[in-house]
């Protein structure tokens, strides 16, 4: 690719946008390339792998870039990330600026720099991890994440679709911890092949996969999906009761809901009844308090363990928007547990990082009695899965190649 006056002005214009950091990352370069709808692919991709990039080592790049602005950030990306040549820049930077970019000392960073973490971040995290494991946390959240997919069970099986992949020449290998999941090494057009298309795959990372196999959902059973959202978990969910039982997947978003349609009719699951309800306290909650089988919470969070896909996260979140997000998981995954049958199973899951969105979570609950720990690990022994994080299910990215995950198992006590 040839870097160009105007795309570097493009890519500039677009991270300047993206800084103020009041709307997602990949929502505000949607918005932008449909402003710009005569920029080719290939200028597409350039404008969002610098955006992304900056994102990822913004920290390290405002360290090594003096008075740093969108443009010369880009710039430092472009020379310290992408290795590109003093030469090759001369004519988009001053010798000056691209000597002292070349020439920056980062051999001593402070912790939260070297990990590309906010200072509070690393705070929280210090409470249960040492720096070495916060660092490297933190570095394997700054590598763009591969595509994971799962298998729909309902329509395929894993070692079929494999071979197919396989002898089609894409570089594709099981994932290995969840029986459903394939792994590509690059990111190709997964969406436009004709097993997306017909339902056979759904794009879904395998730390998510995995918690569809610890809530368990039988045949014939009444299970819900507490907080679907576009429902990749739903649909999991769905192909391991083999379309039967009933299957509530709520959400208070029906934009979410929305874009679950087209892929439940991909999936040809008919068991899952999507249902919009106004909050954890919807009267279409409340009506089936004591029925059900199983719940799945993946609650609301602050997304922390999925910094490879949005790196803008870390910058979006405070504190103050972690305290509220603690109040709105207790406050659900209370009306939640409300809804089982003695002996059922309830599984609480977030993608964050932090303690108290996780661990605290689940101890306030159990505190109040009525449940019991079903630990993580035992579950997965028992489907031969050779993933060991304890009673409670924790996934990193640097351990596990996986997005940041947190899942406990609960079961309602008899009456």
């Amino acid at each position: 690719m040839d870097l160009t006056p105007a795309l570097l002005q493009l890519a500039t214009q677009a991270l300047d946008l993206v800084l103020d950091f009041k709307r997602p990352a990949d929502a505000v370069l949607s918005a932008f390339f449909r402003e710009h709808k005569k920029l080719g692919a290939r200028d597409r991709a350039f404008v969002a792998e610098a955006v992304f990039g900056v994102l990822r080592r913004y920290r390290y790049l405002s360290v090594v870039v003096p008075a740093a602005n969108p443009r010369t950030l880009i710039i430092a990306w472009l020379i310290k990330s992408r290795g590109m040549s003093g030469a090759t820049l001369e004519q988009f930077a001053r010798p000056e600026l691209i000597d002292h970019i070349r020439n920056a000392k980062t051999d001593d960073l402070p912790l939260p720099v070297a990990a590309e973490l906010p200072d509070w971040v690393i705070e929280k995290l210090q409470q249960s991890m040492s720096d070495a494991d916060i660092l490297a946390l933190g570095r394997a959240l700054q590598q763009q994440a591969p595509l994971d997919v799962r298998v729909n069970a309902h329509k395929a099986g894993r070692d079929a679709v494999l071979a197919q992949l396989q002898a089609e020449g894409l570089a594709v290998e099981a994932t290995p911890y969840s029986p459903w999941g394939i792994r590509f090494k690059e990111h190709p057009a997964i969406n436009r092949h004709p097993l997306f298309l017909d339902g056979s795959l759904e794009v879904q990372d395998e730390g998510s996969q995995l918690l569809a196999l610890l809530l368990g959902a039988r045949r014939g059973e009444m299970v819900c999906d507490f907080c679907a959202g576009a429902g990749g978990k739903t649909l999991a969910i769905g192909a391991m009761m083999a379309s039967t039982g009933r299957l509530y997947a709520f959400d208070v978003a029906e934009k979410r809901l929305a874009n679950l349609k087209p892929r439940l009719a991909r999936s040809g699951l008919s068991n899952v009844m999507p249902q919009l309800i106004a909050s954890e306290n919807d009267t279409r909650v409340k009506r089936l308090a004591g029925k059900l089988d199983r719940v799945l919470v993946d609650a609301p969070c602050s997304g922390l363990g999925t910094l490879r896909r949005n790196p803008d996260l870390k910058f979006r979140q405070s504190p103050e928007s972690v305290a509220e997000l603690t109040q709105k998981q207790t406050a659900i995954l209370r009306a939640a547990a409300r809804l089982l049958k003695p002996g059922g199973r309830l599984v609480y899951a977030t993608c964050s990082l932090l303690p108290e969105e996780n661990e605290a979570i689940v101890d306030a609950l159990l505190a109040e009695g009525g449940f019991t720990l079903l630990p993580v690990n035992e579950l997965l022994a028992q489907h031969k899965i050779p993933l060991d994080t304890g009673a409670l299910l924790k996934l990193s990215p640097a351990v596990h190649g996986t997005d940041g995950f947190f899942a406990a198992v609960l079961v309602k006590s008899a009456a």
